[in-house]
């Protein structure tokens, strides 16, 4: 495109398209049309943290034939698929007496689980954070269901799906939460290379869905959006433990939506003076807008609502002292652990992976271990407050 005068959305339309196709051809040069991402094998270190076991217990159960076997490597090294290790989980957990050490998902009674992961400001880690919750909780046990209700569609391209390409006809929560044609909910539900997460994509259909509320709330009032995500949810209440919801970067219908769907809430923090100002103007509007549709009817009990500081910089004083800050504040609202920054998470996302998926050998060990154990403390501590909440913290 010339340097002479262009009108906007010309301009801008024409860079659109130009990073599309440059993004099409990189991903069919790394990752071809046909093919499906995969998780890699896991030692039997990994499993034996997955499944709360010491290793030799785990070597002990093999010998002993109360597991199924899995795949040895040509070293003679057992190798951990995600399927190995859930029927793991379902033997030992049949010959446990304590019920839910091994699969701690829901009994009868207990309710699901709606988890909201927010920020009014991008550049949070929010969609970081709502990624590695769903899949670590889905690694431990727990049937997940993430929602990628941002039209960036970060999350769906972490777990292979590139919006403007796979969901040329559709297929995001926006057409189970639609005010005509609406579908069920479970026709955009997609599997995902996890074994027990599944996945709703987003793209920038979803925006539509704030376009359209305006009309609607003038003809069936406030009722008509807030419920919508709530009730498509219910259809599938059953087959999950957690849903984990990636809210979009801004406080719209969407956004209120999945609030009023919710059970708990995670605001994430980066840990700056300017995101700090940011998150009092986001936290003060949301409680105006959600005192409105309280009004209308909406229920908004929440079991919890904390605060994650997130790229943490570990060593740097300005944001140890906003973190202080933070948690002289709003005290045990702030969860114990924060999430650091690390070039392990960036170098992944790179790939388009997790700190789950990656394989150790393309990283710094110290670098990746730090990362995950950073990553680890904290969405365990969030299935902490999960158990808490059905009445087994």
């Amino acid at each position: 495109m010339s340097d002479a005068e262009q009108d906007l959305d010309t301009a801008i339309g024409y860079y659109a398209e130009l990073l599309a196709a440059n993004l099409h051809a990189q991903r069919e040069a790394h990752f071809p049309p046909d093919a499906k991402k995969s998780m890699r094998g896991l030692t039997s270190g990994e499993a034996a943290e997955l499944l709360g076991v010491d290793h030799t217990y785990l070597r002990k159960l093999h010998r002993e034939g109360k597991i199924p076997e899995v795949e040895m490597t040509a070293g003679n090294h057992r190798r951990y698929k995600l399927t190995d290790i859930w029927e793991i989980r379902q033997a030992l957990e049949a010959n446990t007496k304590k019920p839910g050490t091994y699969v701690p998902g829901r009994r009868a009674g207990d309710a699901l689980q709606v988890i909201s992961v927010v920020n009014f400001k991008g550049g949070s880690g929010k969609t970081t954070t709502s990624a590695h919750l769903a899949q670590r909780l889905a690694l431990k046990g727990y049937r997940v269901l993430a929602v990628d209700l941002d039209p960036q569609a970060s999350m769906s391209a972490l777990h292979g799906i590139q919006p403007e390409i796979d969901l040329m006809e559709g297929g995001t929560l926006y057409d189970a939460v639609r005010y005509d044609d609406q579908v069920s909910i479970r026709d955009v539900i997609r599997k995902t290379y996890i074994t027990g997460l599944d996945l709703i994509p987003g793209n920038l259909e979803l925006m539509e869905f704030e376009h359209e509320t305006p009309a609607a709330i003038q003809s069936g009032g406030a009722r008509a959006f807030f419920a919508r995500v709530r009730d498509a949810l219910a259809v599938v209440e059953d087959d999950y433990d957690v849903v984990v919801i990636d809210c979009p970067p801004q406080l719209g219908f969407l956004t209120m939506s999945a609030l009023s769907a919710s059970t708990g809430v995670l605001v994430t923090v980066h840990p700056q003076m300017l995101d700090l100002m940011s998150m009092s103007q986001f936290l003060r509007m949301t409680s105006d807008l959600l005192g409105v549709i309280r009004d209308a009817g909406a229920n908004l009990r929440y079991e919890w609502l904390k605060f994650l500081p997130t790229r943490y910089k570990v060593g740097d004083a300005p944001q140890t002292e906003m973190i202080a800050f933070i948690r002289g504040l709003f005290g045990r609202s702030v969860l114990t652990n924060h999430m650091v920054e690390s070039t392990a998470i960036a170098d992944a996302g790179l790939t388009k992976q997790t700190l789950y998926e990656v394989d150790r050998r393309d990283f710094t060990r110290t670098t990746l271990d730090r990362a995950l154990e950073s990553m680890n403390a904290v969405n365990d501590e969030i299935a902490g407050l999960i158990q808490t909440t059905w009445g087994r913290g």
